[in-house]
């Protein structure tokens, strides 16, 4: 029986685990970095380097290109009658800059000391290349310790995720009969704290668009025209003031119409966490929430759509002082999303607020940048109760259900285009820094990480 082999399993990767962080290591050290185009090979090399390491445990491994950067897409047949599972993953990372924040190169791996023990600290350590190695050991530990994998697998990892997957969804659709599985395992996502796992059941959607309100036919002097001529700068950054209402409410209309309210046993789940908003804010230097003022902070932050401001320019921004007023002016806005808002709907209506507020002399452009639902999981799927007891077994607590207010957009691909369910069961923490100088994964959670995807293996092979 499967869950009988587990112990072994446990106990191989238990010895085996500095090994496991050597080649971690090796990865880490290869600068994947998608959106700068002087590390296009390092890109490539990351998957070469993947390719090899499953190939090495005996999965048929291709690396295929796309319009930009290579896939790995390894394939292992599993027993008759077993589950087939679908691990994805991304070998690229965030640029490191700035280069000068970081306390040693960002692609030298470092295992330094920590309040919480010793942590790996490199650019990718967390997001996602330690959270990817923790699957790759996991399935070299079962290969390892019994000389056979009990269930089917397929490993896809991509080279774009950090710049928005554009060419993921061609390559599912292109390759969509080699990807048949029963259900895809992404370990993304953080747990509640070191002690406490979570399965992640929500994902907030988005809808991220630009505007450019135009004014005058050329940028003028502000002495000579200012009093009579339009300013777009000023009737963007009004508009735009006006997207809440004083209780941070949004206030395109209909903006609310596909928005449920959460069930009260979820609400009570996410109170009965005491999370603390207050400690939460004051370690990024705030003293106060915002948001939506009737709403409990954990609502706010997983179960209710945002509107953001993310960056506005337009006119003279250089050293010094250019009396000017400009031409045009610009804004990025985004809106995270729940399930059952349409996204396209959602730019449609910032689209009508915009311009039902256009002075006269004005008019304005959009273009949708991204654009995704927002996504539910079944918490009560065979493979989320598995997820949810191997959990359960490892840390000697249940996992938290727990949402988050980013996206993860391969989730809903893999649905609507594969037609498979996902399990997001992830092993990083909020204070992890991903994107930012000094990211780290604590060596405990790549150790639980590799040890709960292992014993997820043996509990799905036990299904049959």
């Amino acid at each position: 029986m499967p869950n009988s082999a587990v112990p072994a399993v446990l106990d191989h990767i238990d010895a085996t685990l500095d090994a496991a962080r050597e080649r971690l290591f090796a990865l880490l050290r290869i600068p994947g970095v998608s959106a700068q185009p002087n590390h296009d090979a390092d890109c490539a090399a990351s998957a070469m380097w993947l390719s090899n390491e499953l190939e090495a445990i005996g999965f048929a491994v291709d690396v295929l290109p796309t319009a930009g950067h290579p896939v790995l897409l390894a394939r292992m047949a599993g027993p008759a009658g077993a589950p087939h599972l679908l691990y994805y993953g991304h070998y690229d990372v965030q640029p490191a800059e700035p280069l000068e924040l970081w306390t040693h190169p960002p692609f030298d791996p470092q295992l330094v000391d920590g309040p919480r023990g010793k942590r790996i600290v490199a650019r990718g350590a967390v997001d996602d290349k330690g959270q990817a190695m923790m699957i790759v050991a996991a399935l070299r530990a079962w290969r390892e310790a019994h000389g056979s994998i009990p269930v089917g697998c397929t490993v896809l990892i991509e080279g774009e995720e950090e710049i928005g997957s554009l060419n993921l969804e061609p390559f599912l659709e292109q390759y969509k009969d080699r990807l048949g599985a029963d259900v895809a395992v992404i370990s993304d996502t953080t747990m509640w704290d070191i002690d406490t796992p979570a399965l992640t059941t929500r994902l907030r959607g988005l809808t991220f668009l630009e505007v450019t309100l135009r004014g005058p036919s050329r940028d003028l002097h502000s002495g000579m025209y200012g009093g009579s001529a339009l300013n777009p700068l000023n009737a963007l950054a009004r508009i735009l003031g006006e997207l809440h209402d004083d209780q941070g409410r949004i206030r395109l209309p209909g903006f609310y119409d596909g928005v449920r309210e959460i069930s009260p046993a979820q609400a009570a789940q996410w109170e009965g966490l005491r999370f603390d908003e207050g400690a939460y804010l004051h370690a990024i230097g705030l003293a106060a929430p915002a948001g939506e003022a009737d709403r409990p902070a954990l609502q706010r932050l997983w179960s209710r759509p945002t509107a953001d401001i993310n960056g506005l320019w337009g006119g003279y921004t250089g050293v010094g002082a250019k009396t000017v007023i400009a031409s045009e002016a610009s804004a990025k806005i985004s809106f995270r999303l729940v399930p059952d808002q349409d996204p396209q709907e959602v730019a449609q209506q910032f689209r009508r607020f915009v311009t039902e507020r256009l002075p006269k002399g004005a008019s304005a452009a959009f273009q949708i940048l991204a654009a995704g639902p927002g996504i539910a999981i079944n918490e009560e799927s065979v493979f989320m109760r598995a997820a949810a007891a191997v959990l359960e077994e490892e840390f000697s607590r249940a996992p938290v259900m727990m949402g988050c207010g980013g996206s993860i957009p391969v989730v809903e691909s893999l649905q609507r285009i594969l037609g498979i369910d996902s399990v997001l069961m992830g092993f990083g923490l909020d204070d992890d820094q991903p994107h930012s100088p000094n990211e780290k994964f604590e060596l405990r959670c790549l150790h639980r990480g590799i040890r709960s995807h292992a014993r997820l293996i043996g509990r799905l092979a036990g299904l049959g």
